[in-house]
């Protein structure tokens, strides 16, 4: 297993007067060569050099129906909309997003704990994993705005106090992924370097910049910057494909003014070595069901 840096400071600065440009110091997979899991060898050098790794079929037709009736029973319960939880679009008044869903359905919390998933985190991150974060994301046509560009890294490190780059994402498509509903984009090979951004957190930052990021953005020079050097990849694809990604991978969405529905699963893993400590760049912590500082039960 790859050996972290002692982390005696703080390695990535963000949220200062200036943006700051930071080469990464963490490896991107901490497991050793051969580890056992659903990944080859293969798709984890690719892994590495990109920043993510698409797999065009994850679930099955017959389980993607099954975790999308599980969706459509959420967004549409009075209860949840009415949960902190439950994020809702500005424009629309629809849900935008549900959190902790791996706590609130048994369903989810079954695919979180699924070895197709759940086996690819441990590969990439070396170590036993809990969950920092699931949620449902529901992108519904005419109008749904987009999220953008940002490393989730820069968020997880400023507000929850993440110290190292030890963490992965999965977004699970549930709905197809065209060209023209506001699908994933990610810069390949953006993972190299992290972006110190510029500007303070604001008290209470995540109940805006879950709704329209706006704290913890690059700016437009560092945004073209890096898309002339790394370009954009855009990921297509049918219902039940899945895509991993680095935490600190440039990524982002557009608007999806069509009239196909863009909705998946979204879950967070960080290392059980990756111990959260205060927030690096923020006043506060953000709540629990946003960003888990512990396990509530380990993955298994």
């Amino acid at each position: 297993m790859t050996t972290a840096p002692e982390r005696t400071a703080d390695l990535y600065p963000t949220r200062g007067t200036t943006e700051v440009i930071t080469p990464r110091k963490d490896p991107v997979v901490w497991s050793q060569p051969g580890a056992e899991g659903p990944f080859s060898a293969s798709d984890l050098g690719d892994f590495e050099r990109d920043g993510f790794f698409a797999i065009p079929e994850l679930l099955t037709a017959e389980e993607v129906a099954v975790y999308r009736a599980e969706l459509d029973r959420l967004v549409h319960d009075p209860d949840t909309r009415a949960d902190p939880r439950s994020i809702i679009e500005p424009r629309s008044q629809s849900v935008r997003s549900v959190f902790e869903i791996h706590r609130l359905s048994e369903l989810f919390a079954q695919l979180v704990a699924d070895p197709r998933v759940v086996g690819r985190a441990r590969q990439i991150l070396g170590s036993d994993v809990y969950v920092h974060q699931s949620r449902i994301n529901v992108k519904p046509g005419f109008g749904a705005s987009g999220f953008y560009w940002h490393s989730d890294f820069e968020t997880w490190h400023a507000e929850d106090g993440l110290p190292a780059m030890r963490t992965v994402s999965v977004s699970i498509a549930l709905t197809e992924n065209h060209d023209t509903n506001g699908g994933l984009m990610i810069m390949p090979g953006s993972h190299r370097h992290f972006v110190g951004c510029a500007g303070a957190t604001p008290k209470d930052n995540y109940k805006k910049s879950l709704q329209m990021q706006d704290a913890g953005t690059p700016s437009d020079q560092a945004l073209t910057t890096m898309a002339d050097r790394h370009g954009i990849r855009l990921f297509t694809g049918r219902a039940g494909s899945a895509t991993w990604f680095d935490c600190n991978a440039m990524h982002g969405s557009g608007d999806n003014i069509t009239p196909y529905p863009r909705s998946n699963v979204f879950i967070v893993f960080n290392s059980m070595e990756n111990t959260a400590v205060e927030p690096f760049a923020a006043p506060v912590r953000r709540p629990e069901y946003i960003g888990a500082r512990a396990p509530f039960v380990p993955v298994r």
